[in-house]
């Protein structure tokens, strides 16, 4: 068996096993369900598009582990991940920051799957303007995804407290969008060469 053309599929294997795992006694079903919703979303897209359209083994192992990060938050609500816990008192922070992980993820992850696509389906070739709109791209998903929070709010009221994850923190609608666009300027400038090399093969 080659393990590199099987990669894909057991990287879903494991993701699944996690999502199963994840399920068992979440600390707000409610909560985990919508932090899990973009993996329901993009696994599919994923799958019906792997035959005509497969990605990058860098970017397959980066969505994956996105997608770890995304159902530990789930499971525990980002506020209360037991490993954020341990950085606060190891640190001497005033609260617990793996939401903030999660948001740079945010836009490091993207970054590689919107510069594959735009590199592969559109006329943009290497340079200045693709990093460009790669960052802008990954910023506006970031923005979206703090109006989805914010809808949430508004319809589920107090109980969508733990979905946003704000942990009194006035700023943490900024702090997430600024880790966003850190994340996917710090993905680009770290692995572009790697990701060039790998869509050459392709």
């Amino acid at each position: 068996m080659n393990i590199k053309r099987k990669e894909p599929q057991i990287l879903l294997t494991l993701v699944a096993a996690a999502l199963i795992v994840s399920r068992i006694g979440p600390y707000d079903p409610i909560t985990w369900f919508l932090e899990i919703v973009p993996i329901l979303i993009i696994a599919p897209i994923l799958i019906v598009t792997y035959r005509k359209f497969p990605l990058t083994s860098l970017l397959y192992r980066l969505l994956f582990i996105h997608a770890l990060i995304l159902i530990l938050g789930g499971h525990y609500t980002y506020a209360r991940v037991p490993v954020g816990y341990w950085f606060q008192d190891l640190l001497d922070l005033s609260r617990n920051h793996y939401d903030r992980l999660g948001h740079l993820a945010q836009g490091f992850v993207p970054a590689i799957l919107v510069r594959e696509i735009l590199l592969r389906r559109s006329p943009l070739l290497r340079g200045k303007w693709l990093f460009f709109l790669t960052v802008s791209v990954c910023l506006a998903f970031s923005a979206f995804y703090e109006f989805t929070e914010w809808w949430a709010a508004v319809a589920g009221g107090e109980g969508a407290e733990n979905f946003l994850g704000t942990q009194g923190d006035v700023w943490d609608t900024q702090w997430d969008m600024f880790l966003a666009f850190v994340g996917a300027i710090t993905s680009q400038v770290i692995l572009s060469r790697v990701h060039d090399r790998q869509l050459e093969k392709l």
